[in-house]
């Protein structure tokens, strides 16, 4: 990559373009510009590099827009499997790696080819079928980061099941409330898991779960840790001794391209969860084409997305997008800190890997631990980095882009979501000057509008509600047992536009920049203010390793910010310290938005895919209590909830 410009943009270097599928700016834009004056023939053409059974859809897109529904390559056939394994080894990649297994114990590595995993996951299907699991029932995965994840998930989908995969950090009210709506037959769990150099117990989990009433009739268990576990005869049995006694020959289902192919959890404030559905065609179709667009992968290359399998990331972009592509993708057990501050970087020396792609959160964690334990490794094979989960700050960026991509690497800033499938907005990373904290522009197909709350379109660097103006092949259909919420959820507040629920804004150039959630919009005297802007603002202070910005009641201002942060290594709180923070914020941004209050916490409160879970702060700033917080399970470290409540300061 070519240094910073004069306008702190950054050009991909003429050698990356070579190897881009973009490679350059009017290239993309005849593309784009195309895609949105017909985007039916646009994705109809995007569905040609998918494997069909039949073409047999007659009209390739319809769209109630007074019931909210609508469909893509209805009464078209295909099966997601066979296009992620079978054609691929069909066309000579037998032998070629299709997921590579890093476990946490560096020694633990399996290397599964693409002939190697269809014939694990033809197994795994008689098994599943033998349990009587038939195309349209529902099997529930609460597996840890380990191959038999994504097997399971393959081979859900080769034989027409629906699968919901559940985290492996979620506690068992989260997992029942799952279980009890989409009322699968089968469990997949293991017996425990490691992490962090510790044992995890998790059958122990799923036996305290269904001892309530539950539509579970078999729980197949994987051996992973070796520890004992009790197993209820009739109901639970062993992985290893089903698949001994499997046979690997197993046709995939036909599926109508509108058929469910997963069911994926998102988890509310209070309430029932929301088993969004996402279906076989449409799915597909958006996954290979935006890994495409997006990721730059060519043939021999490593690929490692750092997320797990229990999040939408890593459905689409380590399962379903890399491997209908033909790609080798790397899946990872272990944590970035275990057992030492530099593992991810050992792993991707060891493997050689050239693209990396992970979330803000993990990049500002590793930060925090020094640049010591990044320069000591070979990060040469790196050639593109990637950021997902929310929006990345400039300064955040310039260290990725420094550090990590040795100054030669582009960085994809992606945005989009559970509900979308797919990446909706990115960097075309050969084709554009790259803006650090931007995610720049829509992929082809993708039609994303920026709102007043009177429904008026922004103007350059006015900021409102990002919209998206058409249903993409990969966006969420309904919501499992509650298309009115699902309804009322996306498509009420402005009918026959998709509402995101994040904020944005687009630069003079068009460039669109996000703001994080809609409700994380802070409003101060009349000045909407970003809560990513600020967070963007007190990380350039030189002691601020992340922060989370809240708004909380003012009885003058009408809000005010409220700030946690945490600390680099070496600082510790102080008065003056704050101060310091506080006047950076308010020369970086202007005096409106200083923030009120800063905290200092050891850490925040985050999910395992990386993103900071904003309402818990936003509940204990204003005053919330250990039980008004709803759901905490899905948090890394649940203990730091409890440290901000004892240090909330009023």
């Amino acid at each position: 990559m070519n240094p910073e410009n004069s306008k702190g943009q950054y050009p991909p270097s003429s050698e990356y373009r070579k190897s881009a599928y973009f490679k350059s700016f009017d290239e993309y834009k005849k593309v784009y510009d195309e895609s949105v004056k017909d985007p039916v023939a646009y994705w109809v053409k995007q569905a040609d590099n998918i494997d069909w059974y039949s073409k047999g859809w007659k009209d390739a897109f319809t769209w109630d827009k007074t019931e909210n529904k609508f469909t893509w390559f209805k009464g078209g056939k295909l099966n997601v499997s066979y296009n992620c394994l079978d054609r691929h080894v069909n066309a000579g990649k037998k032998n070629t790696a299709a997921l590579i297994f890093q476990g946490e114990d560096d020694s633990d590595v399996k290397i599964y080819t693409y002939g190697g995993l269809l014939r694990q996951v033809k197994k795994f299907a008689n098994v599943l079928k033998s349990k009587g699991v038939k195309k349209g029932d529902r099997v529930a995965i609460y597996l840890p980061m380990i191959p038999e994840l994504p097997i399971s998930v393959l081979a859900c989908a080769r034989i027409g099941a629906i699968h919901s995969v559940m985290f492996a950090g979620l506690g068992t009210d989260s997992v029942y409330n799952r279980i009890m709506d989409c009322t699968p037959k089968v469990v997949i769990t293991s017996d425990g898991s490691f992490r962090g150099g510790k044992i995890i117990d998790i059958k122990g989990k799923v036996n305290e779960v269904l001892e309530r009433e539950n539509p579970v009739k078999h729980v197949i268990t994987v051996k992973r840790t070796g520890t004992n576990v009790a197993m209820k005869y009739g109901r639970d049995v062993w992985w290893h001794e089903e698949m001994a006694e499997a046979s690997t020959v197993c046709e995939p289902e036909v599926m109508d391209a509108e058929d469910p192919l997963f069911l994926l959890y998102t988890s509310g404030t209070t309430g029932k969860p929301k088993g969004l559905v996402h279906t076989n065609g449409g799915y597909i179709v958006g996954a290979y084409t935006s890994f495409r667009n997006v990721f730059n992968y060519n043939p021999g290359q490593i690929y490692w997305c750092t997320a797990d399998i229990g999040w939408i990331t890593g459905h689409s972009y380590i399962v379903y997008g890399p491997l209908s592509f033909g790609a080798t993708a790397l899946m990872f057990e272990g944590v970035p800190n275990f057992p030492d501050n530099d593992r991810y970087w050992q792993v991707v020396e060891k493997w050689e890997v050239d693209i990396f792609y992970t979330a803000p959160t993990s990049i500002r964690m590793i930060r925090k631990t020094g640049d010591e334990h990044i320069l000591k490794h070979d990060l040469t094979s790196l050639k593109m980095l990637g950021s997902v989960g929310e929006p990345i700050d400039a300064d955040v960026w310039k260290w990725y882009h420094r550090l990590i991509g040795g100054g030669r690497c582009p960085i994809a800033d992606t945005w989009w979501q559970t509900e979308t499938g797919s990446i909706l907005i990115s960097p075309m990373t050969g084709a554009m000057d790259l803006k650090p904290g931007s995610a720049m522009r829509p992929l082809p197909g993708v039609e994303p509008s920026i709102y007043t709350e009177e429904k008026k379109p922004c103007g350059p660097g006015e900021s409102g509600n990002l919209y998206i103006d058409k249903p993409v092949p990969s966006l969420a259909r309904t919501i499992w047992n509650d298309h009115n919420k699902y309804v009322e959820t996306y498509w009420a507040a402005f009918p026959g536009h998709y509402l995101t629920g994040d904020g944005a804004r687009k630069d003079n150039d068009g460039d669109i920049w996000l703001l994080g959630r809609v409700d994380d919009v802070i409003g101060v005297a009349g000045h909407r203010i970003g809560a990513a802007e600020v967070e963007a603002a007190m990380i350039t202070h030189p002691a601020v390793a992340e922060a989370a910005a809240v708004p909380v009641p003012d009885d003058i201002k009408g809000e005010a910010i409220y700030v946690y942060a945490t600390l680099k290594d070496g600082y510790k709180d102080s008065d003056a310290l704050k101060r310091e923070m506080i006047n950076q914020v308010r020369h970086s941004m202007g005096p409106w938005a200083t923030p009120k209050t800063i905290q200092i916490v050891s850490g925040l409160p985050k999910t395992r895919s990386g993103k900071i879970m904003r309402r818990i702060c936003r509940k204990i700033a204003w005053g919330s209590g250990r039980e008004e917080l709803g759901d905490v399970t899905t948090l890394t470290d649940p203990a730091v909830v409890d440290e901000m409540i004892k240090g909330r300061i009023t």
